[in-house]
């Protein structure tokens, strides 16, 4: 298996835990009486740091906290993302816990690409780094 793909494998091992704190800090929150954007907002405020410690140093072997601003700001970009899009669905009559539910794996695959982009310098499967 060529390196990018054992990354991403370990990516999607990590990802489930990653996601199931995630999805059940929302849902905790929501069970606690949050509506679900705030809900969301609070779960993403507190992931942030678990998911990179799990990012850098199991998925891509990186240690310190010199890449946390750039990984921060790319989460900033899947939290938007993220809240557009639930707001969407929320919208069209999905209840808030499905909803959620429905877009973990798109945000999965977009959280791919731009965390290896952070926290490589390079694209996942392209090899072409920063400035290529």
């Amino acid at each position: 298996m060529s390196g990018d793909g054992l990354r991403f494998v370990k990516f999607l091992g990590v990802g489930v835990l990653n996601t199931a704190v995630g999805l059940g800090l929302y849902w905790l929150f929501l069970w606690l009486g949050l509506s679900p954007q705030p809900a969301l907002a609070l779960a993403f405020a507190l992931g942030v740091i678990w998911n990179y410690l799990t990012h850098a140093r199991l998925v891509f072997g990186t240690g310190g906290l010199s890449r946390l601003a750039p990984y921060i700001a790319a989460y900033l970009v899947l939290y938007g993302l993220n809240a557009l899009t639930l707001r969407a669905l929320l919208a069209s009559g999905v209840g808030a816990y499905a909803a959620q539910a429905i877009l973990v794996l798109p945000m999965a695959a977009i959280a791919f690409v731009l965390i290896s982009y952070v926290l490589t310098g390079r694209l996942p499967l392209t090899g072409a780094r920063e400035g290529e």
